[in-house]
């Protein structure tokens, strides 16, 4: 593994319990950050935090990101607790089921837009701020291939990702000047826990698309956004970060 210097930093990771979120934490934890994991799931929050005690300081809190005044309340308890946040990691998301657009309940598209889309604008709004007042700060939304080129049967959570494509490069701007650099990274898909909740003829298209004829690991993931997150990444905002085995080149 490749050493990305994160010591000193405070890291808030959502979803950071498991999947992509948990190796980013692993990941953060080993390069010398104190991780802060925000979750739903309050029972994967206290295993990750057992199991990844061994490596750093280590913490989380039960959020749930769809509301404003919750992300506003554990912003500040962090910052109480840890005493300031230097990288923030959208993570957290589902997939929705798969469906036609037609066919998808109205209620589950909202819920997929609700924690994909405006829990990273909520985290943002409340954190944001606080970088920007310090004068560092690096913040990596996870967004999606899907996103870039619109998955079929799955139109909720392709609008989703591209809301965090777009709501990465807006917020990049505005605080270009102030220290704090904002990118997303837009995977393939990996195989975490959310495979559970889609059709098998999805997860074959999606491996049928991918030059390298595998899924992304978590791992790889993790690396990116790391040295995304780290003093190294000092010149690059706004930026959508490839990491599809090939299937997406721009």
């Amino acid at each position: 593994m490749n050493t990305i210097d994160l010591k000193g930093r405070v890291a808030v990771i959502t979803g950071g319990a498991q999947g992509i979120g948990y190796a980013t934490s692993e990941r953060m934890l080993r390069s010398g950050a104190s991780v802060v994991m925000w979750d739903i799931d309050a029972a994967k929050l206290e295993e990750a935090k057992a199991s990844l005690g061994k490596l750093g300081k280590v913490s989380g809190y039960v959020v749930e990101l769809t509301s404003d005044a919750a992300v506003g309340a554990t912003t500040a308890q962090t910052i109480k607790d840890s005493g300031h946040i230097d990288i923030l990691v959208n993570n957290a998301g589902i997939t929705g089921g798969n469906g036609t657009t037609w066919d998808l309940d109205p209620e589950v598209w909202k819920r997929v837009i609700d924690v994909n889309l405006m829990g990273p604008y909520y985290t943002c709004r409340h954190v944001t701020p606080h970088m920007v007042s310090r004068g560092w700060g690096r913040i990596v939304n996870i967004a999606s291939v899907a996103g870039k080129e619109g998955n079929p049967n799955a139109s909720h959570y392709s609008a989703s990702k591209a809301g965090v494509i777009a709501l990465t490069k807006s917020l990049a701007k505005e605080v270009a000047t102030k220290g704090v650099l904002v990118n997303a990274v837009a995977p393939a898909a990996a195989k975490t826990a959310m495979f559970a909740t889609m059709a098998q003829t999805h997860i074959d298209y999606m491996l049928s698309k991918i030059p390298m004829g595998r899924f992304v690991e978590v791992d790889e993931i993790a690396a990116m956004v790391s040295w995304l997150s780290s003093e190294d990444c000092s010149f690059t905002t706004g930026s959508v970060f490839d990491i599809t085995g090939g299937r997406s080149t721009y």
